[in-house]
């Protein structure tokens, strides 16, 4: 199945103050899995493409002097972000910089029949005029990489890609 973007609700307890949102979701058939390993298949085994788009990210914000995601294997992190909380449902990440704070959750909740619906939502606080500026520069690739990542959940298992 394809990731379908569903609404996202502001406020939420992950970012109080957040602006900005959404969340898409993706119905896995066959398999039971925590949101925690929903977020290292996610994450933690980005595609090529989408790794080295993250990597440019990363060089170029170090030049203006803000924060870039750590290694994808830091304690701590999942795909370079800082576990902000983690239980079976929900696993929260995320960073707080000069321009925009946001967060990452990934949840898993039963879907029908032999399924679990595997939710990604993005919660963004813009802090300034940077952090519009910011999103708004990233936001075509935000559309693209999120569905890419959720498409491949179900085909990638921890530390490999099938």
């Amino acid at each position: 199945m394809k990731p379908r973007s569903v609404g996202a609700r502001l406020p939420n307890r992950w970012l109080p103050g957040a602006d900005w949102a959404d969340r898409y979701e993706l119905l896995v058939f066959g398999e039971r899995m925590t949101a925690a390993e929903a977020a290292r298949r996610t994450l933690g085994n980005a595609p090529g493409w989408v790794r080295g788009l993250l990597g440019l990210r990363n060089r170029l914000a170090a030049l203006i002097g803000l924060k870039a995601a750590a290694p994808a294997a830091a304690a701590g992190r999942i795909g370079g972000f800082p576990v902000l909380y983690s239980d079976d449902r929900e696993t929260v990440l995320g960073l707080d910089d000069r321009h925009l704070d946001f967060r990452i959750v990934v949840n898993v909740r039963d879907g029908p029949a032999d399924s679990q619906i595997i939710g990604f939502t993005t919660l963004v606080r813009r802090r300034n005029l940077y952090g519009r500026i910011y999103l708004a520069a990233v936001m075509p690739f935000h559309k693209a990489i999120v569905p890419a990542l959720l498409s491949g959940v179900s085909e990638r298992t921890s530390g490999r890609i099938s």
